[in-house]
């Protein structure tokens, strides 16, 4: 999935590719877009979030004298984040970010940024969190801390009536598009292709056809150009449904792994946005931003501190 990891990102989208055959609306980034997911409805209304004294004394000095959370996100990865037809850039991290901002007192400003350099952006003080679809890994806590508010796994999916006869149980040797940084990536190169080769077979082709951008690799699917996508399972939903049926889910979710938002290593920030989400989640509000986004299947109801598992 986007770890996106460094995903997704495990997994990762929404821009409107026009092709002589073809409409389609994806994650977004550059270009317009337009949506949610399925079983979304981004119009609702979320109740009003007021900041909690307690937590917002854990803010430091200078975070609070800004009033602000600057948070880094790579807008083309709906439904999580991506840039609505107005180009603002909206989502389940979006709303997210907005609510924990409030519950500390401040106002969330959330960047567009490319997935692979939120992390970086976080060590040089360009970005106070990182929300953008990021698994928690072990190797990830080395250098940020995560607190963790999510569940996603890795999915795939292919074109309508699986015109390649795949199986997701052999994957072997097909061309799959993926999303540089992340977790699919990172999944092809240490366990399909490792058990291809152990079998005698040919493995994915350089480790998966990899694009910056999750709407390149739903592109790249759609045109013919793969025969597979790897992304995050909401992620592969969303595709799935607005492609207009061009596309479908291949076999089960599978490796299910929390999501976290990345603050600087040893942040004081860290302990206040885990107080921060693990209140949203006790008031209902975290449900409410999930159910608006079609995307509550992935809920969870304890907000940890670099609890990753692998």
């Amino acid at each position: 999935m986007i770890v996106r990891t460094p995903h997704s990102r495990l997994l990762a989208a929404g821009a409107v590719l026009a092709t002589a055959t073809l409409a389609l609306t994806a994650c977004g980034s550059s270009g317009s877009s337009s949506g949610g997911s399925a079983g979304a409805n981004p119009s609702a209304s979320v109740k009003a979030v007021t900041a909690d004294p307690a937590l917002a004394a854990l803010v430091p000095a200078d975070v609070k004298a800004s009033g602000k959370l600057v948070v880094g996100a790579d807008a083309s990865y709906a439904p999580d984040e991506f840039k609505d037809d107005k180009g603002d850039i909206v989502g389940m991290d979006v709303d997210l970010a907005n609510a924990i901002a409030q519950k500390l007192g401040l106002t969330a400003e959330v960047q567009n940024s490319g997935f692979t350099a939120i992390i970086p952006g976080i060590d040089a003080k360009k970005f106070q969190l990182g929300m953008s679809s990021f698994t928690d890994t072990k190797e990830r806590e080395q250098t940020v801390d995560m607190v963790t508010y999510f569940n996603s796994g890795i999915a795939f999916a292919v074109r309508k009536g699986n015109p390649d006869k795949i199986s997701a149980d052999d994957l072997c040797g097909k061309k799959i598009a993926v999303q540089t940084g992340t977790t699919e990536v990172d999944d092809i190169k240490d366990n399909i292709n490792p058990a291809c080769t152990k079998a005698g077979k040919p493995t994915v082709p350089n480790d998966g056809d990899k694009f910056d951008l999750q709407t390149d690799v739903t592109t790249a699917l759609v045109s013919g150009r793969d025969q597979v996508m790897s992304a995050d399972s909401q992620v592969i939903d969303y595709a799935v449904k607005q492609t207009n049926g061009q596309l479908e889910k291949l076999g089960e979710t599978r490796d299910s792994a929390p999501y976290g938002i990345a603050l600087a290593k040893g942040s004081p920030l860290t302990k206040a946005v885990q107080g921060a989400v693990q209140s949203l989640m006790d008031d209902g509000t975290y449900k409410q931003i999930l159910q608006k986004w079609g995307v509550d299947a992935g809920a969870v109801s304890k907000a940890e501190i670099n609890a990753a598992k692998s």
